[in-house]
């Protein structure tokens, strides 16, 4: 009894292990950790030139950055914030996927037109796949037998067999390409074009496209309502578009495709990353250097986190 009382005891007196939203600040060349409990920065970690794009391992083990003016995917330890090694990743890396099998990394070189194919294991690129002009969007199908690319020059989505690591399709979309995401358990692909200003949606069973959503926010020139990255809710019924430099982030029907709302952020949004429970969504604002966080049931912007300049990507580490 006493060492079941005492077992109780340390348990209920360890400390709880914060959530934390990691953002890749490109300009500062630095990450700012956001305590989720606290809505503050704990930690400022950093990195290589440039960091964008950023993943973890399945086991959250490991974080992954492109360093993108370094020309190396850097992987650290979230615990210590030191970096482990680099990994080749070809020129100007931007943004990856790692594959559900937690060992894959696809990588989009922006300035060589390339998707590369690293096995995280080996630290040795497997493939190098030619893909459009200035790749930038990465995605993997939940089975993990498709990866996408998006080429924001060429403007389409190009569909990469895994297994092949070959193209089987090439699918316009809307001018400069630069967020993709398989929605509905996969059978849908997104795709959001930020000059075009629309999200196309795909059949990933035959690539035909199904529907185009586009945008339009009161008192803004549409050539400021800029689609970028994208986050669904767990139930992936409602989908948070970023429209960069219009400062504001649509809400989606995903059954529908309507925009049934807008909501205010910071000034040029372009990633976001949810909580564990999805209660509540962060978006990484460049120009004004900080973070929103959203409340995703008001669907209300209820605090301004100062985070480095021109914040770019974010990652949640539960």
């Amino acid at each position: 009894m006493r060492t079941a009382l005492a077992l109780l005891a340390l348990t209920l007196a360890a400390p709880l292990a914060a959530e934390e939203i990691w953002v890749t600040n490109e300009k500062d060349d630095t990450i700012s950790v956001i305590d989720v409990a606290t809505l503050e920065v704990v930690r400022t970690i950093a990195t290589g030139e440039r960091p964008r794009g950023i993943t973890f391992s399945h086991d959250f083990s490991r974080v992954y950055i492109c360093a993108s003016d370094s020309d190396t995917v850097q992987v650290m330890d979230p615990e210590t914030g030191e970096i482990l090694h680099d990994l080749p990743s070809g020129e100007d890396p931007e943004q990856f996927v790692l594959h559900p099998n937690d060992r894959h990394l696809y990588i989009a070189n922006e300035d060589d037109a390339i998707t590369t194919v690293v096995d995280t294991e080996t630290r040795r690129v497997i493939a190098q796949i030619d893909v459009g002009i200035e790749p930038e969007g990465m995605a993997v199908s939940p089975d993990g037998r498709i990866a996408i690319t998006t080429s924001e020059t060429t403007n389409m989505a190009h569909w990469i067999d895994t297994e092949t690591r070959q193209l089987f399709a090439n699918t316009l979309v809307d001018a400069r390409p630069r967020h993709a995401e398989f929605v509905h358990g996969g059978a849908e692909l997104w795709v959001s074009s930020e000059i075009g200003g629309t999200v196309t949606v795909f059949d990933v069973a035959t690539q035909a496209e199904k529907a185009k959503i586009a945008f339009e926010v009161k008192g803004v020139h549409p050539d400021r309502v800029q689609p970028v990255g994208f986050e669904l809710t767990a139930d992936e019924k409602t989908a948070f578009v970023a429209l960069g430099p219009s400062n504001h982030v649509a809400v989606v029907d995903t059954a529908t495709y309507e925009v049934v709302d807008y909501i205010l952020v910071g000034r040029r949004v372009w990633h976001m990353a949810f909580n564990s429970d999805k209660s509540l969504l962060f978006t990484t604002n460049g120009v004004s250097g900080d973070v929103t966080v959203i409340d995703v049931a008001r669907r209300e912007a209820i605090k301004s986190i100062k985070v480095g300049r021109f914040p770019w990507g974010a990652a949640l580490r539960p």
